[in-house]
């Protein structure tokens, strides 16, 4: 999707409702990229629209195992820069592929992100990376509030069980808000179980391109959105404003301010 395609989507999404969103951005052949003019083009767009917005984009370690092609996002400064940015806390294994994040890559990019006031969106795949948060924050690398996105399902990690994710999250570390993603058909099942258990869902079609179990028909991202909203109604859980998120994580547009000061709860549901 080019630039104006992803901005018009996140502003459906947003007439939904959404606490958070998660970019990642495309070449103009349609592969994925980490190019800063791309990430410019796509955050203006969404500022310009939907200025309230708290802003997560992509360092994934699926595209590159440079650490300055990773890390080209968080160079972006004022109105353009990300409010958050995405850090897989280890290495792991998809269906078709890997994501290689080693623990020098990992600890570089966490201190980038706090040197430039860019908090991370700490992506946990299992409780070794939960257990690998716990050993950064111990060293100062991340400081609290902490925002982790659980996720559920992936063949090579935990599954979307509620034994899985209590484990998860009977490990977090204190002043830590929390959302749960489930990968392919697991989608909607984490999401049951992350309501019913208080937490937060990341929805979406990087996790899940289906709308159904049967996999007959593909979904869009307001699609899935509305079907989070569907789950969270239902268990008559209230879904975060960005400004109630920004309060808790000490974010203001365009960064963190107060970064590392202020302990949060768990008790909405942040919607990315």
């Amino acid at each position: 999707m080019d630039p104006a395609t992803i901005a018009h989507q996140v502003s459906e999404a947003a007439a939904v409702g959404i606490t958070v969103v998660h970019l990642h951005a495309r070449s103009g052949d349609g592969s994925p990229t980490h190019d800063t003019e791309v990430y410019k083009d796509i955050i203006g767009r969404i500022r310009a629209s939907h200025p309230e917005l708290v802003i997560c984009v992509s360092l994934s370690g699926r595209l590159s195992r440079e650490f300055a092609e990773r890390s080209a996002p968080l160079r972006l400064t004022g109105d353009h820069q990300p409010d958050m940015a995405s850090l897989t806390l280890s290495s792991l294994n998809f269906s078709r592929e890997a994501s290689i994040n080693k623990p020098d890559m990992v600890a570089r990019l966490a201190r980038e992100m706090l040197s430039r006031g860019v908090m991370p969106e700490l992506e946990c795949f299992d409780t070794g990376m939960v257990n690998y948060a716990r050993y950064l924050a111990e060293r100062d690398v991340i400081q609290p509030p902490f925002y982790f996105n659980l996720i559920l399902g992936n063949v090579a990690s935990a599954q979307a069980d509620p034994l899985s994710l209590g484990l998860m999250v009977s490990m977090l570390p204190p002043s830590s808000l929390w959302a749960v993603g489930g990968i392919g058909r697991a989608q909607t099942p984490a999401h049951a179980l992350a309501l019913a258990a208080g937490g937060g869902v990341r929805t979406g079609l990087e996790d899940n391109l289906h709308l159904d179990q049967a996999r007959s028909r593909l979904a869009t991202n307001l699609e899935l959105v509305s079907r989070a909203h569907t789950l969270a109604s239902t268990m008559e859980r209230r879904v975060m404003t960005p400004a109630e998120f920004r309060s808790r994580m000490c974010l203001q547009p365009g960064g963190t301010k107060g970064y590392g000061r202020t302990p949060v709860g768990i008790t909405e549901t942040a919607l990315s």
